[in-house]
């Protein structure tokens, strides 16, 4: 079995996902080389870090962090390009790997009952295939070693890309359009709310805003990048 494994690895190269080099035995989807260079912010070692005051006055959050700075033509893009264009999951699943590896080691995050993910339109969806959000907390849920829990926060309408609006056209379009299919289901517990990029923060707002209404609940923001 290692022979044909070898084989199959001459002919058939594993490659990196962010360099495209080969990768070696015992280094899945990213090589040493790349996980070492990810820019990491380390914002979870500061519970009043720049994407947590983003978020105060608009959310009550306990806590809120991105794993990397998002620099344009970077690694992390390319890596974020790999996973939202290129239908890559296995990026998603190893970065929220990394990620969660860090926040569990933090009495912070320790916490944390249950991980669920942005949700998009089914439409949506449907067109891309999967939810890279969904692929993150997959990653997350298994270093973390806390349930996730899919389907109970819905997006309940479809809306434009984000991409090109501003502060407040991005508020205005994502404004009501997520819902709580079973309150009961999340009363008491600290949820943490899981999305790829945060840059305004509108749509995660507008994520908060139903599940706060749930008694008991708390609700803390990660990130792979922040814009």
């Amino acid at each position: 079995m290692v022979l044909l494994d070898d084989l199959i690895s001459l002919f058939y190269p594993r490659l990196c996902a962010g360099c495209d080099t080969s990768l070696m035995k015992g280094e899945e989807v990213l090589c040493l080389s790349c996980i070492a260079d990810l820019p990491r912010t380390n914002y979870h070692l500061h519970e009043e870090n720049p994407v947590f005051q983003q978020f105060i006055g608009r959310v009550q959050l306990k806590y809120a962090t991105s794993f990397c700075r998002f620099d344009k033509g970077g690694r992390l893009q390319h890596l974020l390009h790999q996973l939202k264009y290129k239908g890559n999951r296995e990026v998603g699943h190893k970065m929220g790997m990394l990620f969660g590896y860090d926040l569990i080691q933090n009495s912070l995050y320790q916490t944390i009952d249950a991980i669920i993910p942005v949700p998009l339109h089914p439409k949506k969806e449907r067109k891309r295939g999967f939810n890279q959000s969904v692929e993150i907390c997959k990653g997350l849920s298994e270093s973390m070693d806390r349930p996730l829990i899919l389907g109970n926060l819905i997006r309940v309408v479809h809306t434009d890309s984000q991409t090109r609006k501003g502060r407040f056209e991005r508020w205005e379009n994502v404004s009501g359009i997520f819902n709580v299919k079973n309150g009961i289901a999340f009363e008491n517990k600290h949820l943490l709310l899981v999305d790829d990029v945060v840059t305004t923060g509108a749509t995660l707002e507008a994520c908060c805003i139903p599940l706060l209404q749930i008694p008991g609940v708390r609700v803390s923001i990660a990130t792979l990048a922040t814009a």
